[in-house]
């Protein structure tokens, strides 16, 4: 049996101020950082052999500020997938117990297009709060410029199923770390949610989500309130 483990990144600063985020690379506000924490400490006896994050910033800060309580005896190193001199000389000289991290970035957040950066109230107040709430809500209405969640799921759950099911097929405990609508999708995958219901569903910050993985099978959803 291996254990999947989903985590939606903590408050970013610009969740704090209600902006629309999406691809913009913005980190953790202070109850981001005190979110991943609390989380840490309920994966703190959890060992992991791989981690995977998206590209954005707050998906990695929590993922590494929760590794900092565990408890496992290897450590979590960044695995630099670029060539040139970060991936060539980050080579470790000794027999350290290491848990590799990966970015990916099939797993970033929906990308909002034109909605980026702009004040969540004040876009509602100017488009009507019914189509605002369709762009943000629905499964395949996209923003202006941007992604539907059908979308995302499109994006996600084929990297998901080639990489992170063949892991845990091979015995593999995995935490991602990711973003609300990248853990929605596989989590509609997992779940089997339907495209009329997974507008509803939400994934809370900081709680991180597990699931045992059997014969091909997940089994088991937790949930670490």
């Amino acid at each position: 049996m291996s254990l999947l483990v989903l985590l939606r990144h903590g408050q970013s600063i610009w969740n704090k101020e209600n902006l629309f985020t999406g691809w913009v690379d913005v980190p953790l506000s202070q109850e981001g950082i005190m979110e991943a924490m609390i989380a840490g400490e309920k994966l703190k006896n959890m060992c992991f052999d791989e981690i995977y994050t998206s590209v954005l910033i707050r998906s990695i800060q929590t993922a590494m500020i929760a590794l900092s309580k565990s408890e496992c005896s290897k450590m979590p190193v960044i695995q630099h997938s670029k060539d040139g001199r970060m991936t060539e000389w980050a080579v470790i000289h000794n027999e350290l117990k290491i848990t590799p991290v990966f970015e990916f970035e099939e797993l970033n957040e929906r990308y909002y297009g034109d909605l980026q950066g702009k004040n969540k109230k004040e876009t509602a107040e100017k488009y009507g709060e019914e189509t605002v709430h369709k762009w943000r809500r629905s499964y395949d209405i996209k923003p202006p410029n941007g992604e539907s969640l059908k979308d995302n799921y499109e994006r996600t759950i084929p990297f998901f199923e080639k990489v992170i099911i063949e892991k845990l097929k091979n015995n593999k405990n995995i935490l991602i770390s990711a973003h609300g609508n990248s853990l929605r999708a596989i989590v509609k995958y997992i779940d089997n949610i339907s495209d009329k219901d997974i507008p509803n569903f939400e994934i809370p910050t900081g709680i991180p989500i597990l699931y045992d993985f059997k014969d091909g099978q997940f089994l088991n959803k937790k949930v670490l309130r």
